[in-house]
């Protein structure tokens, strides 16, 4: 079992080394953020959801979250939307721009995306889902571009209707199956459930991956044993931990647990996302939006109370790496003074 968890996978025409994906987040997983992900062991990685509606793809911030440039394959972009034509029209315009897969979004619960008929509020409409996969599908596959799909297990606990969109995806023609295990009803309250994962993933011939609540190696194994899934995706867990894709993938390939970085390595990292950030988004918007980041790297860390508040009034990128230095050195007093 622990072999087929880490061999390739195929998703359409491409070979994904690695079973552990990165989850879209939206705020986080923007490209500095991918590619440090991808060079500390996540193989496979998606990008924030980035709006369907032609009148935004001008605007800055999309035009960031479709930003691929320099990333290694496979180039993953998430749209949502609730009107067919326009995601097929998306779909069109990021295959253009060198996206290599395209994934859609049913299974965003944030209200303001569900009050405009998208994410996970079209697991209601399930004739709507097959409008939107059929326009979507006739767009890609002359191009040769996978269309991946991201729903939950349904709308609330009475509804909950994963199998059958699931079946419909893959009648259609997607080539993979994201679940997370939670409805719409739940957001990101109470825990993710696993029970409709392992039920959708014993019915699809197409690669299923299992998402929710997985933060830690031991997690991850027990979540592809309970369902069977064929990868698993991990959101939250590495928000400020973007080396446990590596942890998890070594224990998932020999069960070794690989340690918790050293002050050192989480220093070099950390340093290394933030200078990439400030490239991507420029200085000052680049330091106001590293905050969120800096505060993961730093949460739990012995004595980061007393700097944290000093690293996020920084305003520059030398104030910031400044302070983010002179903690870790304060950390260490006898490295600092040899």
């Amino acid at each position: 079992m622990a072999a087929r968890w880490t061999d390739p996978l195929r998703v359409g025409r491409h070979r994904i080394e690695n079973r552990v994906f990165v989850a879209p987040m939206a705020g986080v997983t923007d490209r500095p953020f991918r590619q440090l992900c991808k060079r500390l062991g996540a193989d496979y990685a998606v990008g924030e959801m980035a709006a369907s509606n032609a009148l935004l793809w001008a605007t800055e911030k999309t035009s960031r979250r479709i930003n691929h440039e320099g990333e290694p394959s496979p180039k993953v972009v998430q749209i949502a939307g609730g009107d067919a034509e326009m995601l097929a029209q998306a779909t069109a315009f990021n295959i253009d721009r060198g996206a290599e897969i395209i994934d859609i979004n049913m299974g965003c619960p944030a209200k303001k995306v569900c009050n405009k008929a998208a994410g996970s509020a079209l697991m209601q409409d399930e004739a709507l889902v097959r409008d939107i996969l059929e326009s979507v599908l006739v767009v890609a596959q002359p191009a040769n571009i996978p269309i991946t799909l991201k729903i939950r297990t349904g709308w609330n606990h009475s509804n909950r209707n994963a199998l059958g969109i699931a079946l419909m995806a893959q009648d259609l023609g997607i080539s993979m199956l994201t679940i997370h295990g939670r409805t719409r009803e739940d957001r990101f309250t109470g825990y993710a459930e696993y029970e409709t994962i392992a039920q959708v993933k014993s019915r699809l011939s197409i690669p299923v991956v299992a998402n929710g609540d997985i933060d830690s190696p031991e997690k991850a194994r027990w979540v592809l044993e309970q369902t069977g899934a064929d990868a698993i995706m991990v959101g939250r867990a590495g928000q400020g931990r973007p080396w446990i894709y590596r942890q998890i993938f070594r224990f998932l390939q020999s069960g070794e647990r690989i340690a918790d970085p050293t002050d050192f390595e989480i220093q070099h990292w950390l340093r290394e996302h933030l200078l990439d950030h400030y490239r991507f988004y420029g200085e000052e918007r680049g330091v106001r939006s590293a905050r969120k980041h800096i505060g993961w790297y730093l949460k739990g860390q012995p004595g980061a109370r007393v700097f944290r508040e000093l690293i996020l009034a920084a305003e520059t990128p030398e104030a910031q790496l400044d302070r983010i230095d002179a903690f870790f050195a304060s950390r260490h007093p006898k490295a600092q003074a040899a």
